[in-house]
């Protein structure tokens, strides 16, 4: 049977049609096993000894410095700083001074740009440039990274992890930064904080520090065990989940 003009042009839009389908179908199946599986930093840690972190974003000012490392002290407690690269640069002594009184150092970039928006390399020397300065401060390279802003991306942790730090955010945000009252940054803190959890505070921020000893009190009277995030990771062979929490990866 002949076809006419018109019904062989149909067929052969129908046929490229077909072709095109075809091929989409084949691209997002290709994408799809070649995409990478969504990359967590480490919200939480999953123990049962209650054992939880205090972590101090140094992005700001330092006028709260001696003031938190006197209540540190007080209360024998360690901490975990994770210090912007610009801030190092400005305050030095209060860096040298926070690693002196035996709190761990961690980088939290150079100059506090969302990595989501660098590329691999410029994320890279940025990550870099801080751990440079920080190791020339105070002689401990940081095996720890914190994400401006808490922004990242898969990029972003395994650039981190290819320069020899962990990814590290938070799971008890006391949203100090927007400065609510202290018994506010403690109700906060408590009602997020569970064993295994990490706190994030500010340093340079009044309520902060005056919220200070209240807080380590309670978290005291709750129980919980405050050791610095290097002490709180787990060793060994570990993976984080996809809600952010590190476990022991177990035979299966």
């Amino acid at each position: 049977m002949k076809l006419n003009k018109k019904t062989a042009v149909w067929a052969v839009l129908i046929a490229l049609w077909l072709l095109v389908v075809a091929a989409v179908i084949v691209l997002t199946a290709t994408k799809a096993a070649d995409a990478k599986p969504r990359r967590t930093p480490v919200y939480a840690v999953a123990r049962d000894d209650n054992k939880i972190a205090l972590t101090f974003n140094a992005a700001w000012g330092d006028e709260t410095t001696d003031e938190v490392l006197e209540i540190l002290d007080r209360y024998g407690v360690r901490a975990t700083f994770f210090f912007v690269g610009t801030f190092a640069r400005e305050y030095p002594e209060s860096v040298k001074k926070i690693a002196n009184a035996g709190h761990e150092i961690a980088n939290h970039s150079m100059r506090h740009f969302d990595p989501t928006k660098m590329d691999e390399g410029q994320l890279r020397a940025d990550m870099e440039e801080c751990s440079a300065l920080l190791q020339r401060l105070t002689g401990v390279r940081p095996a720890l990274y914190r994400a401006p802003s808490g922004a990242y991306d898969n990029k972003t942790v395994e650039t981190a992890e290819d320069l020899g730090m962990a990814a590290v955010q938070w799971s008890a945000d006391s949203v100090d930064w927007k400065d609510p009252s202290p018994d506010t940054i403690v109700a906060r803190v408590r009602g997020r904080l569970a064993s295994g959890g990490i706190v994030l505070l500010h340093l340079g921020k009044q309520n902060t520090a005056r919220a200070l000893p209240r807080l380590i009190e309670a978290l005291l009277s709750d129980g919980f065990v405050p050791v610095t995030v290097g002490e709180l990771l787990l060793p060994g062979d570990t993976y984080t989940d996809r809600a952010g929490i590190q476990r022991i990866r177990t035979e299966t």
